[in-house]
C-alpha cells in the first residue's frame, strides 16, 4: 500500500513523502532540513531524494539530509542544487527498488532547468504546475511555460498532482476573476475550503480537475475566458497570447 505524506515547511511549502508497503519513503524537494530528519526520527525511512529545481526552498535542505543519509539523490544538471548525486534529463527513467519506475521531463518556465517526476499513479510538479495555477515565469518565457503545461495536461487524468505550495486558495480567487463561471472550479473550492479550515493540505490535486479549472491549462477556451477579456478590453487571438497576458496579470493580482 503506497501512502502518500506532505511535510509542511516554511511559510506554505511542502516536501513530499511517497511512502511504500515496506515503509521506505521517496522524499520530494527538501528545502528545510529539520522537519525532513524530524521525520526520519519519528520512522521515516529515506529511500531516495528527489530535486525538482535549484531555488532553496526546494534543494535548501538536500546537502545537510545527504550528510547524515546517503541514499540516491536525483535532480536536473544544475550546479546550483548543492549535494546532488545523481543528474537526469528529460525522457530518463529512474528506478527505486519498491515503487513503480519514475520518467522524468523537462519543464522549463519558472526555471531554465526545471524537472518534473511521474509514475503509474502520481506527478511531481515543483512549481511548474500549482493546483489552480502555475509558477511564476523568473528564467523561462512564456512559450516555454505554455508547452511545459501543454506536456502535464496530456497526461492521463487520474494522476494525482503534487506541487510543492500551498498557494490554491489565492490561486481559486484569480481563477474565479479570469473565468467567472466554471461551476467544476467552484465545487473543488468548497471541498478544498472544508479542508483547510481543518488544517489539512488543499493538495494533491489530479490532472483532471486542473484541467477542468485551472485557467492556465484553459487557454483554448477563450468563450470561458470572459474575465481576462474584460481586464484587458479585449480577448488576445493566440494561445499563446492568452497565456502570456493571464501570467502578467497574476503577477500583480491582489
Amino acid at each position: 500500500m503506497i501512502k502518500l505524506t506532505a511535510i509542511p515547511a516554511f511559510t506554505d511549502n511542502y516536501i513530499w513523502c511517497y511512502q511504500n508497503s515496506a515503509g521506505e519513503s521517496i522524499v520530494v524537494d527538501p528545502g528545510d532540513a529539520t522537519p525532513v530528519l524530524k521525520a526520519v526520527e519519528a520512522g521515516l525511512q529515506i529511500k531516495a531524494i528527489f530535486i525538482t529545481h535549484h531555488h532553496a526552498d526546494h534543494s535548501g535542505g538536500l546537502a545537510e539530509v545527504r550528510e547524515r543519509y546517503m541514499v540516491p539523490c536525483y535532480g536536473p544538471s544544475d550546479n546550483r542544487v548543492q549535494g546532488l548525486a545523481h543528474s537526469v534529463k528529460h525522457g530518463d527513467t529512474i528506478a527505486v527498488e519498491g515503487f513503480n519506475d519514475f520518467t522524468v521531463w523537462h519543464t522549463p518556465g519558472h526555471t531554465l532547468t526545471h524537472i518534473v517526476y511521474f509514475n503509474s499513479e502520481l506527478l511531481f510538479c515543483g512549481d511548474t504546475l500549482f493546483s489552480l495555477g502555475c509558477g511564476r515565469l523568473f528564467e523561462g518565457s512564456p512559450e516555454q511555460m505554455q508547452h511545459s503545461l501543454d506536456l502535464l495536461a496530456s497526461l492521463p487524468d487520474k494522476l494525482l498532482v503534487c506541487c510543492t505550495h500551498e498557494y490554491t486558495a489565492n490561486n481559486a480567487l484569480f481563477a474565479k476573476a479570469a473565468e467567472p463561471s466554471n461551476s467544476t472550479r467552484d465545487k473543488y473550492v468548497a471541498e478544498f475550503t472544508a479542508k483547510r479550515h481543518l488544517d489539512i493540505p488543499s493538495l494533491p490535486s489530479n490532472i483532471a480537475r486542473e484541467k477542468a479549472c485551472n485557467p492556465f491549462l484553459r487557454t483554448s477556451h477563450p468563450e470561458s475566458l470572459t474575465g481576462l477579456e474584460q481586464y484587458l478590453g479585449t480577448m488576445p487571438s493566440s494561445r499563446l497570447q492568452r497565456f502570456t497576458e493571464l501570467r502578467k496579470w497574476k503577477d500583480q493580482f491582489k
